[in-house]
This record gives C-alpha cells, structure tokens and sequence, in this order.
C-alpha cells in the first residue's frame, strides 16, 4: 500500500516524533538536574517547575503523533535518554556543575525553541490548527525558560564563584 502522505506531512510527523524524544531527553536532564541541586533553591524551584511542564510538553506531542496517525519512536526517546544520563553522569563530576547545568540548559532552551519554530511552520503549512496550538503552547514554555535562565545566569554565576572562593563545599551543586 502506498504511502499517500505528502512530503511535508511526512516531515512533520518524524519532526513531532524527533521532538518527542528532545522532550524526553529534557525531562531525564531536568530530573538528574533537580536532585542533584542542593544549595540553589531558586534554580531548584524553577526546574521542578520546567520539568512538569515538560511532562506535559511530551504528552501533547504523543497527542499530536496520535491525532496524525502516528506513534512515538521509543528508539529514538530511549537512544535521547540514555545519551542524556552519561551526560549528567559526566556532568556530576565536574566541580562546577552548577554552571555546567546553567549552560546545558540555556543551550538546550534554544535548541526547543529552534525545534517547535520549525514545528509550527510545518503544521501550519498543512494547515494543522490544533498542532499548531500546541506546539506553540511548547514554544512558549521554552521561552519563559530560556527566559528566566538568560535572567538569572549572572547572579547564580556570581553566587557560585562567591561560594568557591570562599572555599564552601556548596558551591558544586
């Protein structure tokens, strides 16, 4: 039977699974992020709070795969966690993790907000309406995140470098 999708359907729906799995690969981030955080309770707080709207971010795509015929690529969701854990594993290593996580996130931030602006293009050309809303729903999470990071990589830098020179084991996390 041939496949009577259009090519830009086609693009769409391995995009929304593509975007499935950069979800995922946020919340196994955001989660390690969240319980390895210790004496930062601000970016505590409002990773916990990122992280359950990723949740939903995920949830809204799997609806928007089903509602377009689709499914979810647990390859792809699998390979983006396990390549997300040896990052935060490494990560956890590091001396500085609390600035390494600031930089993995803001970069991670922009990356969504690259990923759903192409997203929305391609449902909007299809004429999806309901994708299109959601995705734009995700777009905007993003952007408070990306956001909030870009307000608050000074001061939690500065607070970590503080921290360190005064030689206090809370600096890392």
């Amino acid at each position: 039977m041939a496949d009577d999708r259009s090519e830009t359907d086609r693009h769409l729906m391995q995009w929304l699974r593509d975007a499935h799995a950069m979800e995922r690969q946020a919340e196994t981030m955001l989660t390690g992020m969240e319980s390895r955080i210790e004496h930062y309770p601000h970016l505590r707080k409002r990773i916990a709070q990122h992280l359950k709207e990723t949740q939903h971010q995920s949830q809204r795509l799997e609806e928007a795969i089903g509602r377009r015929g689709g499914s979810a690529s647990a390859v792809k969701d699998t390979v983006a966690s396990l390549t997300t854990m040896a990052q935060g594993l490494l990560g956890s290593m590091a001396g500085d993790e609390v600035v390494k996580g600031l930089l993995a996130g803001y970069t991670f931030e922009h990356y969504e907000i690259g990923s759903y602006r192409i997203l929305i293009a391609a449902a909007a050309a299809l004429g999806d309406i309901e994708t299109t809303r959601i995705l734009r729903e995700n777009l905007r999470e993003e952007e408070d995140m990306a956001q909030w990071l870009s307000s608050n990589i000074d001061p939690l830098t500065a607070e970590y470098l503080e921290r360190q020179d005064q030689g206090s084991a809370r600096a890392k996390r």
